[in-house]
């Protein structure tokens, strides 16, 4: 299974582009591109452990690879955005107790389906977020 180096669409076996984008499409599925001795598929799915997606952002290869910065960035401001809407609900007494564990476990959640479809060579975009997630590895 192959997907578009370019928007990440899944592209039917034997295309010459995407039907997405209309970028062309690789010889080979993305999961089995290597970067410095991983697969991407793998790099990918470390960079969403925070602190190894923000060590992949500054070591080569994968600061120059667009599909591994685009998961660090996307991890990173996923984390951000759970602080910011976990901390003021943990500071309200009583109702805090009840829906910061809630919001806990939905995010987990969507952390694991990210790993995964990362794993999968698959990228899963989360609304806003992953917009800019996407800005910002396009961008360096």
């Amino acid at each position: 299974m192959a997907f578009c180096t370019g928007c990440g669409t899944e592209v039917p076996a034997g295309a010459a582009a995407c039907p997405s984008c209309g970028k062309g499409t690789p010889s080979a599925p993305v999961t089995s591109a290597s970067t410095g001795g991983m697969t991407d598929n793998v790099a990918s799915a470390l960079a969403y452990i925070p602190i190894v997606g923000l060590i992949f952002l500054f070591v080569e290869p994968y600061s120059k690879n667009r599909t591994v910065r685009f998961h660090c960035f996307q991890v990173l401001f996923f984390c951000l955005a759970c602080i910011v809407v976990n901390f003021p609900l943990g500071l309200i007494p009583l109702l805090g107790l009840v829906i910061v564990p809630l919001l806990l476990l939905g995010e987990f959640v969507v952390w694991l389906i990210m790993v995964l479809k990362a794993y999968q060579g698959a990228k899963f975009k989360l609304p806003f977020i992953g917009d800019i997630a996407e800005q910002q590895a396009n961008a360096g």
